[in-house]
């Protein structure tokens, strides 16, 4: 049986910009021979089976998608039992406020530099933050679209990142599971 991947692609089909259709998408990467693709919303959530390694695999789709779609995305590829740790240590999952009010930045790699100082100045009282090498947990109850600390994310951490609201991480990890 392949290894199921939880693929997440930062920034498409937001602003208009890197439009990639996921009925599309599927088509494309059950034709290169991936297996059990599901997509989740169109914010670029996709789920799959594959033997490929996980630079091939990363390789493949980012190809796949350049060459049908034309632009090339960061593809963050995530197993299901690394998706289950990631919640497992969310140092706020006994929040009141949970689903979109928590959030998991997913790094690449672990981020090159992080000014605390600057995150810091930007939280507010009600926010809170936890910064791993593979993740950042951010708690904002007043919502990710308010908060000054979320807006300036990528001045305080350098790092390949993308996000997703706690909903959707559990989301995907149940889809995941009914894959596995």
């Amino acid at each position: 049986m392949s290894k199921i991947w939880i693929c997440l692609f930062r920034g498409i089909n937001v602003g208009g910009n890197n439009k990639l259709p996921m009925k599309d998408l599927t088509k494309v990467m059950l034709a290169a021979g991936l297996s059990d693709v599901k997509t989740y919303i169109a914010s670029g959530n996709v789920l799959l089976g594959s033997d490929l390694d996980q630079a091939t695999l990363e390789k493949l789709m980012g190809d796949l998608v350049e060459t049908n779609f034309g632009f090339r995305p960061s593809i963050f590829l995530i197993t299901l039992s690394h998706l289950e740790k990631v919640l497992a240590e969310n140092p706020y999952r006994d929040r009141e406020h949970q689903g979109k009010a928590q959030h998991v930045f997913f790094f690449k790699a672990p981020p090159e530099k992080v000014h605390r100082d600057l995150l810091d100045s930007l939280k507010i009282d009600s926010e809170a933050y936890e910064i791993t090498d593979e993740v950042m947990y951010l708690y904002a109850p007043e919502g990710i679209g308010r908060s000054k600390m979320a807006e300036k994310l990528a001045r305080a951490i350098k790092a390949d990142m993308t996000a997703r609201n706690l909903n959707t991480v559990e989301t995907l990890k149940d889809m995941a599971a009914t894959l596995s």
